[in-house]
């Protein structure tokens, strides 16, 4: 290159580190090295190995925390509307509703209409419990939880929130949320777990997904209308808890097919 071309060349402004970048773009950077390896491709097969077993420690320790919470309603939403907004209100009275209805509050025990839900649980003497996520910001465990449960894996967590769950509410929320919500209803339309409720509560901010849903998804095939049938809309917390307890009562019985689980000494329960 000559000295001229040299010259004209665009200046090179030095490249900020890896973690920097991650933290301008989305307000929050992975603490947790190890899990990006995780996520990086191929390791070593003793590394693959271990992490396996780590992994499975999450799921017997979930299982073991969760087994005899009774059947649960599980309420999505995001952890960053404060006690002053109108959807924390909102979705304390659908945590309220929930328990009136004979049912235990499992959110994802983090702030925001998280804490909300779970506090509607106990205005009404409910149960209330919490699978809260390890994240670098954001992600606490609330104060109104009974029984809390703290996983690494997200994966891990989307079991524990699904596995024990009679119905879903979908309170407003963000990618956390959206993720949630299309995670339930794939199942459901796959038959992966039974066709229980799925209830998003909150008119205004769910109906310009579901309009898209219907022109779009259900008007090139994507879905068929009977998928998009299986979403309830409202911004009505009883009528929300009516619908999870006809459906619950007279389509799945509320009971465990075996009886009730009963502690057992000799596991340490």
């Amino acid at each position: 290159m000559t000295e001229e071309e040299r010259l004209h060349q665009p200046a090179r402004l030095p490249r900020p580190p890896k973690a920097a970048l991650v933290e301008r773009e989305w307000g929050k950077a992975p603490s947790d090295h190890e899990e990006r390896q995780f996520l990086a491709g191929p390791r070593p097969r003793g590394y693959e190995f271990v992490r396996v077993m780590r992994i499975a420690q999450e799921y017997v320790r979930g299982f073991r925390a969760l087994h005899f919470v009774g059947p649960c309603v599980t309420v999505f939403g995001s952890a960053r509307f404060g006690e002053d907004h109108p959807y924390y209100e909102l979705s304390r009275e659908v945590g309220r509703q929930i328990s009136k209805a004979g049912f235990t509050v499992m959110t994802g025990g983090g702030p925001g209409l998280m804490e909300a839900a779970n506090r509607g649980a106990k205005d009404d003497n409910g149960r209330s419990v919490g699978c809260n996520i390890r994240l670098p910001k954001e992600q606490q465990p609330n104060p109104y939880l009974d029984t809390f449960v703290e996983f690494q894996y997200f994966f891990v967590r989307k079991v524990m929130l699904a596995k024990y769950s009679y119905a879903f509410i979908a309170m407003p929320g963000g990618f956390g949320t959206m993720d949630e919500l299309f995670e339930i209803a794939t199942l459901i339309q796959t038959g992966k777990i039974r066709d229980f409720p799925c209830i998003l509560v909150g008119v205004e901010f769910w109906r310009p997904l579901i309009e898209f849903m219907r022109g779009t998804l259900v008007g090139l095939g994507t879905i068929e209308r009977s998928d998009l049938d299986r979403l309830h809309l409202t911004d009505d917390p009883e009528y929300a808890a009516n619908q999870i307890r006809e459906v619950g009562m007279k389509k799945f019985g509320l009971m465990y097919s075996r009886g009730r689980p009963h502690r057992r000494p000799w596991l340490f329960e």
